[in-house]
């Protein structure tokens, strides 16, 4: 799956993940690969992803995710 994380200011990651866990306004949930299309609205929360690498995470104060054919794109207020 591919991952953007935006603000207002500036791209804050871009790259292939294996999973991503994002603050959403009805509670935390997970988005694997092939994941039903979606958009839902963030909490101020924690985004956190998993990479072949290792993991991340980033704190987000509020935002939108979209997700659609394994390309997620996470707009944040602010990271």
């Amino acid at each position: 799956m591919f991952l953007e994380i935006i603000t207002p200011d500036k791209k804050i990651f871009s790259g292939e993940v294996t999973s991503v866990q994002v603050p959403g306004a009805s509670g935390q949930f997970q988005i694997l690969n092939n994941h039903a299309p979606i958009i839902s609205t963030l909490s101020n929360g924690k985004v956190k992803i998993k990479t072949a690498t290792g993991t991340q995470s980033f704190d987000v104060k509020g935002g939108v995710v979209e997700v659609l054919k394994n390309k997620i794109v996470v707009l944040a207020e602010s990271v």
